[in-house]
């Protein structure tokens, strides 16, 4: 085993950067180029139909079926044009990753054929078997009913040749059996109960939204050398081994020169995740050998959160293709720092009041202390929940 970390480690000095293709395009003309996004909806769908589905998305009307028929043909339009043949509704159980199962565009014609068919149905809600979430074998496979329903705030984006549709995972008489529906559950209250208090302050808000901004660390291994360590593969963490000889003592790799590999590795997920919508502005070595950083610009929490899921699965292809393994685990080495996932968030109202920002009145900075007081108290009172 020693012999073939030796080896594993020389042929690692001996690779190259792998060559990326970069689009002649500037960043924000590329930006969500496989997101059906606003612009993409007024293209394709009716005005009547954009209308409503935009009042969705920006005031939180309920979902109107009767336009579901409508959207999907619109839909399958773009993806049809950029290659796409499969769908999937695309959620997120209690499996720390997000699932998904492809279905082809594809129905009997009634004489023979095939026709490639995507109803609104099949948009709104399907019916994923519960029995195996979060583990196989948790419930017997005929008391299993479990429903995915589309989130209309959340954008459908192309992955390959699929389309994916961002939905919740809930039980047949309701309990949620993924993250995403605990969360919009949680933004509708916050904006609730936040709406109220501004009243006091400003009786013109009609809405208060929560915004996210997440950075994502990191480690990349060799996949040499992450195929020489067992305990790496099964369980994504160090189980056994030293400590290096200096851990993180020495001042090279905090915020140094990114290594040659890694930064093509780096600008290859950006490329692929700014046509995913993903906003990403910051790279840079952290603090541990092997140890890196991606953080993009905030977003809605809802969407900053299924992008944050998108990502991750994104990194861990990319990486492959680069010759290297990425370690997402919190504490995957002893003796040096683990990689965090900082939360920065905030509340913001429909007409662009930062409600955790000082402000140059009384009025203003009475509204941002009772926030700032109401937000600890929580803290204080749920904190079992964090």
């Amino acid at each position: 085993m020693a012999n073939l970390r030796f080896t594993a480690v020389a042929d690692a000095f001996k690779k190259r950067p792998v060559d990326v293709r970069v689009p002649i395009e500037r960043p924000s003309e590329y930006f969500g180029k496989y997101v059906f996004n606003r612009q993409k909806m007024y293209k394709y769908l009716p005005s009547d139909v954009y209308n409503k589905l935009i009042d969705v998305m920006d005031n939180g009307a309920t979902l109107d079926r009767s336009i579901a028929n409508a959207v999907a043909d619109g839909i399958k339009q773009w993806a049809m044009e950029n290659g796409v043949t499969h769908y999937t509704h695309w959620f997120q159980p209690l499996t720390e990753g997000t699932a998904e199962k492809h279905d082809a565009f594809v129905e009997h014609d009634g004489k023979g054929g095939m026709i490639e068919e995507f109803a609104g149905k099949l948009l709104v809600q399907q019916e994923p078997d519960a029995s195996s979430f979060p583990s196989g074998g948790i419930r017997n496979t005929f008391e299993a009913r479990g429903y995915s329903a589309w989130d209309p705030t959340s954008p459908v984006f192309i992955m390959d040749d699929t389309l994916c549709i961002p939905t919740i995972f809930v039980s047949y008489t309701g309990e949620a059996l993924d993250y995403k529906a605990p969360l919009l559950r949680a933004l509708r209250s916050v904006n609730a109960v936040a709406t109220d208090v501004c009243h006091y302050f400003n009786p013109e808000v009609k809405s208060v939204h929560a915004n996210l901004g997440w950075e994502q660390e990191y480690f990349l291994v060799d996949s040499e050398l992450y195929s020489a360590r067992p305990d790496l593969v099964l369980t994504g963490r160090t189980l056994m081994g030293h400590d290096s000889a200096k851990n993180q003592q020495m001042d090279d790799h905090y915020f140094g020169t990114i290594p040659e590999r890694v930064q093509a590795f780096m600008k290859d997920l950006e490329i692929q995740a700014l046509e995913l919508g993903i906003p990403c502005k910051t790279r840079h070595n952290e603090v541990a050998p092997g140890q890196f950083e991606l953080a993009p610009i905030f977003e809605e929490c809802n969407l900053a959160v299924d992008h944050n899921m998108l990502l991750m699965s994104l990194m861990k292809k990319i990486a492959r293709k680069h010759g290297f393994r990425v370690l997402l685990h919190e504490k995957p080495f002893d003796g040096i720092n683990g990689s965090g996932k900082h939360n920065n968030w905030s509340l913001s109202t429909d007409n662009g009041i930062l409600l955790y920002k000082s402000g140059k009145t009384p009025e203003d900075n009475l509204r941002f202390v009772v926030f700032i007081v109401e937000t600890l108290m929580g803290v204080y009172k749920h904190n079992g929940l964090l």
